[in-house]
């Protein structure tokens, strides 16, 4: 049962990133598909469950965009023109379909890590 999901954490003050928008894209044939859009909700994740399914998941090359300046401003936080970091773009693979794959990215609006969680 493949799927694919997401959690942003916001570092700098220590709560889910709710309201952060997030873009999921595939790598074909040179450039990149558009797959879905999304808003975090109040828990940093994406209110209708899974961003791929066991009927969606597919081997292949992604992106996922994290709208880190257009979030960090909506809470009120004056950043420099331009943000250090405006959008934050994760490129992963996807081996196994049927495998559970999950993206955290734990963010502030000048440092982020990513890794492959469970």
């Amino acid at each position: 049962m493949g799927q694919l999901s997401t959690h942003v954490l916001d570092t700098m003050n220590g709560c889910p990133a709710a309201g952060m928008r997030v873009e999921l894209w595939r790598h074909e044939d040179g450039g990149l598909t558009p797959l879905k859009t999304l808003t975090l909700n109040a828990d940093g994740r994406n209110d209708g469950g899974p961003l791929l399914d066991a009927s969606t998941m597919a081997t292949g090359r992604y992106r996922m965009v994290f709208h880190v300046a257009a979030y960090f401003r909506s809470k009120g936080h004056q950043l420099p023109q331009p943000a250090f970091l405006d959008t934050v773009p994760v490129d992963f693979g996807i081996a196994e379909a049927s495998a559970k794959y999950h993206v955290p990215l734990l963010v502030s609006p000048w440092s982020y890590s990513t890794y492959r969680g469970s």
